[in-house]
């Protein structure tokens, strides 16, 4: 075996040890309770700031994320993406809506759309142009 081989095999077996270690971010049971998922003082990991309580349903804790979101954005933030969680689901926040997940890499629900004006809406009650750009919320 050359040395380059030899070199790259312990670089893998290095990384599929730091891999095998490193443990993977659930997201918090507590019930009705919204977090917001940051990093850890040290950032070595993930830790989860309670945003609000009595939440009665994640569609409610993705609209305080929201909130905060925004209001972070105001105060010269440049984050424009946020994770929450909501009784052992994952909100992500970003531009094109929110999305619900199990996981921190798995697939994702798409649950709520922008509206025209930035607004967060249900994706079949936005009325779209002829060109699929979104118009307004239906009237109810």
């Amino acid at each position: 075996m050359s040395r380059a081989s030899i070199t790259l095999l312990a670089i893998v077996a290095a990384s599929a040890a730091l891999g095998a270690c490193a443990k993977k971010a659930e997201a918090p049971g507590g019930t009705g309770v919204c977090y917001h998922m940051g990093q850890d003082a040290e950032g070595g990991g993930v830790r989860f700031n309670v945003v609000a309580r009595d939440q009665p349903q994640i569609e409610f804790c993705a609209a305080r994320l929201e909130e905060m979101r925004l209001k972070f954005l105001r105060l010269g933030g440049s984050k424009t993406e946020m994770v929450g969680a909501y009784q052992g689901q994952f909100i992500f926040i970003d531009r094109a809506g929110v999305k619900f997940g199990k996981s921190l890499d798995g697939p994702r629900f798409f649950a709520l759309a922008r509206t025209g004006d930035g607004r967060l809406a249900i994706p079949g009650a936005i009325q779209r142009q002829i060109d699929g750009r979104p118009v307004a919320v239906a009237p109810n």
